[in-house]
């Protein structure tokens, strides 16, 4: 792969991964509640306030952002497809989100009648739940009650390619042996790795554990993966730290099967839009010109179905 004068300003950006929250109108249990849950960011008060389209066009200024994937924000479970009725009068008046990921807890007994709520808007394009687990990989254990592994759980994920959905999985790297068995077993499902697979442990042993789960995940060829949330508690979002998980996640899946996203306003906590996004640019800036427009903008609109 080889670089050219291509700079970051000129290429058209897919935001793959960002939030949108309106916390006067709408109920967001860790953003309006009083007490905070526990956080992998640590202190996440700056961001308990509204965050709409304006605010990331604010943060994204300078940069050519062409197109966005709402990620559901965890809004009130009582009615998860509320959010994404709203989210369809948000995109009315300002064009964002372009799609979106909704909510829906696959192991209810009510799945099906969300998804189909879900499917009444052009803009979801696929779920996500965050299944069950472990806080340390000495404690993953493989069967619990609303893992991947557990029968309701499945049986609610086999209804996602009635819908044609995606499924986004947000799970720590010590799980992705499930999430492998999950994309051999639904092969027609596509599953999208939130957050580069959360390699929070940068410990030399931590990260060939996250490398061998990449490794084992990688090889079915329906899951992809979103490179973001790569922040880390109490310390900024840097090239120093990022650029050797973003180059191995990378290597790992190919260019075809990987793209960039911001996280916004999350990841506002470690840094600027404009860092991050110049921190992927700079991460690849020896790749060809069509590989950086593959996980900057191509990857995102195949995956997204953005066209």
């Amino acid at each position: 792969m080889t670089g050219d004068a291509l700079s970051l300003t000129d290429i058209p950006i897919v935001d793959a991964h960002h939030h949108f929250w309106d916390l006067r109108r709408h109920y967001y249990p860790w953003l309006c509640d009083p007490d905070p849950i526990p956080f992998r960011y640590g202190d996440y008060a700056p961001i308990r306030r509204n965050y709409l389209p304006p605010d990331l066009a604010r943060d994204s200024h300078g940069l050519h952002l062409t197109r966005t994937v709402h990620m559901e924000a965890e809004y009130d479970r009582a009615d998860p497809v509320a959010e994404t009725r709203w989210l369809e009068s948000v995109n009315r008046a300002s064009g964002y989100p372009s799609a979106c990921v909704g909510h829906a807890e696959l192991d209810r007994l009510d799945v099906e009648r969300v998804l189909s709520g879900h499917a009444a808007s052009p803009l979801v394009r696929g779920i996500r739940h965050k299944p069950k687990s472990s806080l340390t990989p000495s404690e993953a254990r493989r069967g619990a009650a609303g893992s991947m592994d557990d029968p309701r759980w499945r049986a609610g994920y086999a209804l996602l390619e009635r819908f044609g959905f995606s499924y986004d999985l947000q799970t720590p790297w010590w799980h992705l042996d499930a999430a492998a068995e999950l994309a051999a077993d639904f092969p027609r499902t596509r599953i999208i790795i939130n957050h580069t697979g959360l390699p929070a442990d940068r410990s030399v042993e931590g990260l060939a554990g996250w490398r061998r789960a990449l490794d084992l995940v990688s090889a079915r060829p329906n899951v992809a993966i979103k490179i973001s949330g790569l922040g880390q508690p109490r310390a900024p979002w840097t090239l120093e730290a990022n650029k050797p998980v973003i180059r191995d996640a990378i290597k790992i899946f190919g260019v075809e099967r990987c793209m960039f996203a911001s996280n916004f306003p999350v990841d506002s906590l470690v840094a600027s839009y404009r860092e991050i996004f110049d921190g992927f640019f700079r991460s690849v800036d020896d790749y060809s010109p069509s590989d950086r427009m593959k996980l900057f903008n191509e990857n995102a609109v195949r995956f997204y179905r953005l066209t």
